[in-house]
């Protein structure tokens, strides 16, 4: 799978987990994974990973850390209302942008 997706969230959006056992959570996007549609967000995914000591941590041990979740279990929050929302796009000053569908507020700055 070699192509990209095109994502409706950008990293440094704030989502909330529509789907799945983090249903519920918001949070900020951390990384984006355009080639396979997935996203790393702030808090949500939460698995342990054993790590060997290194010269980072020498005593090494289990670490919790987020992993991906699929692109389409996240919807993006409005910035008006504080509720998950979809995706709009509007020509502003000749520039693209994306629109809150609920409240029509400009998600780019």
């Amino acid at each position: 799978m070699s192509e990209r997706i095109k994502l409706h969230v950008k990293s440094g959006d704030e989502v909330m987990v529509i789907s799945g056992k983090d249903k519920g959570k918001k949070g900020r996007i951390l990384t984006a994974f355009p080639k396979t549609g997935r996203v790393v967000v702030e808090g949500v995914n939460l698995v342990k990973k054993h790590t060997r000591p290194n010269a980072a941590n020498p005593q090494g041990g289990i670490v919790t850390q987020e992993a991906a979740i699929h692109a389409s279990n996240v919807m993006i929050i409005d910035p008006k209302t504080g509720e998950p929302t979809r995706i709009g796009h509007k020509i502003v000053d000749g520039k693209k942008v994306r629109i809150a569908k609920k409240s029509g507020e400009i998600l780019d700055k």
